[in-house]
């Protein structure tokens, strides 16, 4: 596998950390997830598994929709599967609580 700078865009032997023309770090290949995988309340349209998987890795929701939509119909039924599993599979986002959760004031004993 051919490795490039994202800088200059020179080639790299494998295995390099550093550019030789430019000096940039090289970044290791694959896709690092910041958000961990979840069904989210806002946005989700049947029962979040689209908009969860397009967040969790980068994707664009509504061509997740599309393939997901394209998918029920042209794969016999794999898809459906896969949905409804990962509809169980995968946990919804946790509510955020209101309210300030910064420590209260210790209180003045009477005098």
């Amino acid at each position: 596998m051919a490795l490039f700078c994202t800088s200059c865009g020179t080639a790299l032997p494998a295995g390099a950390r550093f550019c030789s023309s430019c000096g940039a770090s090289v970044a290791a290949t694959g896709y690092t997830s910041s958000r961990p995988t979840v069904r989210p309340h806002v946005g989700r349209v049947i029962a979040g598994v689209c908009i969860g998987l397009a967040q969790a890795y980068g994707w664009d929701v509504n061509t997740v929709r599309i393939l997901t939509v394209i998918g029920f119909f042209f794969s016999g039924g794999i898809v459906a599967v896969a949905y409804i599993a990962c509809w169980i599979g995968l946990p919804e986002e946790p509510f955020a609580a209101p309210g300030n959760y910064s420590q209260p004031p210790a209180s003045q004993p009477p005098a």
